[in-house]
Formats: structure tokens, C-alpha cells, sequence
């Protein structure tokens, strides 16, 4: 009687530990407890912790409550301003309704990924190359705003949405990196002109200066030949005095005389006239003009030399006899 007794105290224990076991869950601290009797949930959902079930008649499930991480395939599309791009991004979210998450919806995390994917899409088609490049942050609260409405009755809840790349195709990355070169270079130019427009305006008071006190020039200058000579060079300096070339700058403003034909010439500075050649009588000369062709001497005979015919006949007659 008392071994029967022992048995199936024995019996009876076994029994009871093995419904223990199959009645008894532990939920963890991330997760939550959702029981389903027959099929119809029972009460709220069961915390972290220790959680007793009827063994075949209820069913756990254990929700995660943990912030999801969940990738978007990229995305390819067309913006507003007709230029193709592939975009991808990232959905955090996390269940916030263990039991809406259960019934409300068959795969929560495959319906955020779809609801995800088309909203990416319908994004890119209404911003520009522009925004999606500089405006992130303001598209990224666009996205969460269109995933989030469907998903509250989901019992889920979007935490942050992020745009992680945007690719561009090869001849549009050209085009902005030559716009990107041309913008560095006007800037570039624009600095060197203003730098250029401070030191003119610094050099002209140092030239106002130093022409107010001409010793500061001279004292520039053997400043600067100090700086050359210290320099291991074989560069030849040669300094002009400031009062060689202030000369020359005075010489170089006075106004020169205007060339023109003039008569009158000062006759102290006129060459000595040559003498003028003896000419034979009747020859005149002019002193207007140029000197006339001298015409050809011919001999002539004075009174004396002259010979008659008549005494030319005599003396040859004379000389015949």
C-alpha cells in the first residue's frame, strides 16, 4: 500500500513538472507576449518575465520590440527635371503594438520594406537632381512622413528614415564637375581681383607717401638692394640715383616745339654765306633762289687785241712783199 502510494506520488509529480514545463514561457525584457486561446487573443500582451500558458490550448508569440535596421534596395527613377538616378536608403523603425503587429498585417517588416521602396520612388520623381543632392534632410522627412501613415495602424513606428546614395550616371557627373570647376575657378578670379584692387590701393598710399618725404624713397631703394644682395645670387644690381630720374621724368613732360617751315632764322646762328665766284660781266646772279646753270664763258677780245680786216690785210700784204 505504501509502495502504490509512493508510486504514483511519483507518478503525479512527474506529471505536474512536465505540465510546468509545457505551460510555463519567459519572455525577455526586448520582446513581448501575445497570447492566442483557441485561436481569439486573450488579454493584453504578456511583459518580460515568467508567463504561464495552458499547455494545447494557448499559443505565445514573441514580438521583438527592438528598433529594426532595414535596407532599401536602390531605387531607379526619373526626377522633375528629367535626369535618371538610382537611390537606396534605410528605414528605422520599430513595433510599438505587439498585437496589431500580429493580426493587423501578415509580415510587418516585408509590408515597411514595399511601403518603403514605393515611397522612395515616388520621392525621386517629385524633387529635383538638386535636392536630392544638397536637400537630403528635408527629403528624408518627406519619406518618414509617407512610410509612417500606413504604418501606425501596423503598430509600427518609423523612427528615421536616411537617403544613403545617389548614383548618377557618367556623363552627368562630367557635366557637374566642369560646372564645379568653372564655379572654383570664377571665385578664384574674383579673389585674385580683390587682392589685386588692396594692394593697388595700399601702394598708392606708400606712393603718396613717399613722395610727400622723397628720403623714404631713397630709403626704399637701399632696402631693397640689401634684400637682393642677401640672396646667393648672381644677380647684378645698379642702383640710378632719385634725382637721375626725376629728371629725366621732368624732361619727358616738358612739351617739344612743333616742326614746321619757318623763314625767318636767327642770322647769328646761319652758316657764313660763301663768297660769290667772279662772273664774267652781264652774268646776274640771285640770292632768292636757287643758283642758275652757269653758262658757257666765251672769250672775249679787248680793244687792244682787236684786228680790223682792213689792218689784217695790210699786214699780210705787207708781209707778201
Amino acid at each position: 500500500m505504501v509502495q502504490e502510494l509512493v508510486t504514483a506520488v511519483i507518478t503525479a509529480g512527474c506529471v505536474g513538472f512536465v505540465y510546468l514545463t509545457a505551460a510555463m514561457r519567459v519572455v525577455k525584457q526586448y520582446e513581448r507576449g501575445v497570447v492566442f486561446r483557441l485561436g481569439r487573443q486573450t488579454g493584453e500582451a504578456r511583459p518580460p518575465g515568467l508567463a504561464v500558458i495552458i499547455p494545447f490550448v494557448d499559443r505565445l508569440y514573441k514580438v521583438n520590440m527592438q528598433i529594426v535596421t532595414l535596407p532599401i534596395p536602390a531605387q531607379e527613377g526619373i526626377t522633375r527635371d528629367n535626369v535618371t538616378v538610382r537611390v537606396d536608403a534605410v528605414v528605422y523603425f520599430r513595433v510599438v503594438d505587439a498585437a496589431n503587429a500580429l493580426i493587423r498585417v501578415e509580415d510587418y517588416k516585408f509590408a515597411v520594406s514595399q511601403m518603403a521602396q514605393t515611397s522612395l520612388r515616388s520621392i525621386i520623381g517629385k524633387s529635383d537632381l538638386d535636392d536630392l543632392l544638397s536637400n537630403r534632410e528635408k527629403l528624408n522627412q518627406g519619406l518618414e512622413l509617407m512610410i509612417d501613415s500606413p504604418a501606425v495602424g501596423w503598430g509600427v513606428q518609423i523612427d528615421r528614415v536616411e537617403i544613403k546614395d545617389v548614383s548618377l550616371p557618367d556623363t552627368m557627373k562630367r557635366s557637374m564637375a566642369r560646372q564645379a570647376e568653372a564655379d572654383r575657378d570664377r571665385r578664384a578670379r574674383i579673389i585674385n581681383a580683390d587682392a589685386e584692387l588692396q594692394a593697388s590701393r595700399k601702394l598708392a598710399e606708400a606712393a603718396q607717401q613717399m613722395a610727400d618725404t622723397p628720403a623714404a624713397l631713397q630709403l626704399r631703394l637701399l632696402q631693397t638692394v640689401t634684400a637682393v644682395a642677401a640672396e646667393k645670387n648672381s644677380t647684378l644690381v645698379l642702383p640710378f640715383p632719385v634725382e637721375l630720374l626725376r629728371f629725366l621724368e621732368k624732361a619727358q613732360r616738358e612739351p617739344e616745339p612743333e616742326p614746321g617751315p619757318s623763314r625767318s632764322r636767327d642770322r647769328s646762328t646761319a652758316p657764313a654765306p660763301r663768297p660769290p665766284e667772279q662772273l664774267p660781266e652781264g652774268t646776274e646772279t640771285s640770292t632768292d633762289g636757287p643758283a642758275p646753270e652757269a653758262a658757257p664763258i666765251t672769250p672775249v677780245r679787248s680793244s687792244a687785241d682787236a684786228v680790223t680786216p682792213e689792218a689784217d690785210g695790210s699786214t699780210a700784204a705787207g708781209s707778201r712783199m
